[in-house]
């Protein structure tokens, strides 16, 4: 089944290519979504996917790549309204 999630990553998260390396980590576990930069420095993910594909990315949100220090990860169920197609950088 699929569910979508909502996770916020908090630290030295921008400016580290997060995002990059979040894309990466979402295609090689074939989850679909979108990450992007908040203004007040971190990093919005929204991802859908199995249950067992999300657990693996919020897993490594909690390290991030090794040029980042994340001192904090919420995760909040979003609701699936649309169709999402890959996973982009916005």
């Amino acid at each position: 089944m699929q569910r979508r999630v909502k996770i916020v990553v908090s630290g030295r998260v921008q400016g580290v290519y997060f995002r990059m390396f979040t894309q990466n980590k979402a295609k090689h576990f074939a989850i679909q979504g979108t990450v992007r930069n908040l203004p007040d420095g971190r990093v919005e993910i929204i991802a859908e996917a199995e249950q067992s594909q999300l657990d693996k990315l919020i897993k490594w949100c909690h390290r991030g790549p090794i040029t980042a220090r994340v001192t904090n990860v919420e995760v909040l169920e979003a609701p699936i309204n649309d169709v999402l197609e890959g996973f982009k950088i916005v």
